[in-house]
């Protein structure tokens, strides 16, 4: 059986210390706003207008990505993480279908959510401070990531 890859992108934001998460309906676990790359689109581009759909706000990417003198090239910004997540998996243990993750960290001004038709509403939209994500039965994953976020965003000076 052949395994299909997706590129995905995720964007934790983070605003005065706490970090987003909404609750995903089919997946039934909170997750940060992100979702397929598209055709033609890079990586930080499609976490970018996630965010936009999802939440309605403007996030600024924190990026620390050296730039590179090429005459005919650019840095890309660098995600934190990259990840590869099971999504397909049969019984018998054969994956069917993975995604390859960039994780991002951004900012955003404003803690008022407002997202796109046919995104989840604001209700399923929380803001965790550091001690709401430790105390939480989050995703390991989402806790750490949750918590290096808050710290990269709170500790730039941009």
């Amino acid at each position: 059986m052949e395994t299909t890859r997706h590129f995905t992108a995720t964007v934790y934001i983070v605003n005065d210390g706490a970090v987003a998460l909404h609750r995903h309906g089919r997946l039934g676990i909170r997750i940060p706003p992100g979702g397929h790359v598209d055709r033609d689109e890079l990586p930080h581009e499609a976490g970018l207008r996630e965010v936009r759909e999802e939440t309605g706000l403007e996030p600024e990417l924190v990026d620390d990505t050296d730039s590179v003198p090429a005459p005919d090239g650019e840095a890309l910004p660098q995600p934190r993480q990259q990840m590869l997540y099971d999504i397909n998996v049969h019984d018998g243990g054969a994956v069917g279908h993975q995604h390859i993750d960039h994780i991002y960290y951004a900012r955003v001004d404003s803690r008022d959510i407002d997202p796109a038709p046919g995104e989840a509403s604001t209700e399923a939209w929380d803001w965790y401070a550091p001690d709401d994500l430790r105390e939480s039965n989050l995703d390991p994953d989402t806790v750490q990531f949750s918590l290096e976020a808050i710290d990269v965003v709170s500790g730039d000076s941009n």
